[in-house]
């Protein structure tokens, strides 16, 4: 399942983001995975919770990110949740690139993963193919 959290920067996506982390560290049995641009959330997320830096492994771009998150999945079968904030650092503002991502990174993911992604952008600016894992 995808699922994303939009609104613009300073909106609060990011701390909606942390309590959902939170709360799935107490309650998922596999392995939670967040992946950010810098390490701004170490000391807001459980310890539990695989941090993953995006600046990293020098992500630029939508096919490179997905290649990055189906490799992971790949490696772990045990990753029940994936949290990205700010997928827009990487991919860019090519609405209509981050829905085609979006439908690719659902299908990779199955039923079995749970993916949240935070887009710093209003509804009103995003595609109907962004728009549709808002709900």
């Amino acid at each position: 399942m995808i699922k994303i959290i939009t609104g613009k920067k300073g909106s609060g996506k990011t701390k909606v983001l942390i309590d959902m982390i939170n709360e799935a560290a107490k309650s998922t049995n596999g392995n939670i995975v967040c992946i950010e641009k810098g390490l701004k959330l170490t000391y807001d997320i459980d310890h539990s919770v695989r941090l993953t830096d995006m600046e990293d492994y020098n992500l630029e771009g939508a096919d490179m990110f997905y290649g990055f998150v189906a490799g992971m999945l790949a490696g772990n079968f045990d990753i029940s949740e994936i949290y990205v904030d700010g997928i827009l650092k990487v991919v860019g503002r090519d609405y209509a690139e981050l829905g085609v991502l979006l439908a690719k990174l659902e299908k990779t993911a199955g039923a079995d993963v749970n993916i949240i992604i935070t887009v710093s952008a209003d509804a009103e600016e995003l595609p109907d193919s962004v728009l549709k894992y808002t709900k």
